[in-house]
């Protein structure tokens, strides 16, 4: 397996990984402008990028993955509650979907919270075991932190849905599962996230102090405080849902 982590500018983080020996490679939360980053890298490791994964549809950033996948043929996917909201054809996933490239398999996990489409992907490399080896959480958890739930405007809802996604979908997750968040500090995403781009689950679950909380105490600590919203979100979101364009 090959594995490239891809640290932005705005906080953001971004993934290209997949089985070299079969020549498949997947792009995980691409930013608009890095497309040729991608293509770059497929062409030296020799693979082809088969599907390109929005992890949920962004509110900080211009999303580079529809325009990635139209530009090397690959499937497009997203979560499948997005279906009727956009304004453009994607593959849609859903919850405990598998995708294989290779001898790399993708098990899709619907974590909704930080939003209703939020998914994060458990990943293994079949070469070395079935078990999966680590998972991109995505905003959903970071190092040190979780997603925001207030986006939507529902922030005691979605901060419920959110400990909920975590403790039935991560948090049982084995102890040594490595975990590749979709932000590190600096975010406009989270608050209080590590500056270091990686963690595992053992580790979190014990230094993590939000994952140490009830859903009542986590609801009602993180939606204590409204952390401002992204710049331009309402337009950033309709752009990436293909209802306007960004001028």
């Amino acid at each position: 397996m090959f594995f490239k982590q891809r640290a932005n500018d705005d906080a953001s983080i971004s993934y290209f990984f997949g089985c070299g020996g079969q020549g498949k490679g997947i792009a995980v939360d691409v930013l608009a402008g890095d497309e040729a980053w991608y293509i770059d890298q497929a062409r030296k490791l020799n693979v082809e990028i088969t599907y390109v994964f929005d992890s949920h549809i962004h509110a900080d950033h211009l999303s580079g993955g529809r325009t990635l996948a139209a530009l090397t043929g690959a499937n497009y996917a997203l979560h499948e509650s997005n279906v009727g909201k956009t304004a453009f054809p994607f593959t849609p996933v859903g919850h405990n979907q598998i995708i294989d490239a290779g001898n790399t398999r993708i098990q899709v996990l619907h974590t909704p919270g930080h939003t209703e489409d939020s998914i994060c992907l458990l990943v293994s490399d079949r070469r070395r075991a079935e078990a999966p080896w680590f998972v991109l959480t995505g905003d959903t958890m970071f190092v040190g932190s979780v997603g925001r739930p207030d986006l939507a405007g529902r922030e005691t809802e979605m901060a419920a849905k959110l400990w909920q996604s975590l403790h039935d979908r991560l948090l049982n997750l084995p102890a040594e599962l490595e975990v590749f968040p979709g932000h590190q500090a600096g975010s406009a995403c989270g608050a209080d996230i590590s500056g270091k781009p990686s963690s595992t689950i053992g580790f979190e679950k014990r230094w993590n102090p939000l994952l140490t909380l009830g859903k009542d105490a986590f609801t009602a600590t993180l939606t204590a405080t409204v952390l401002p919203r992204p710049a331009e979100m309402d337009r950033l979101v309709a752009v990436n849902l293909g209802q306007a364009e960004f001028a």
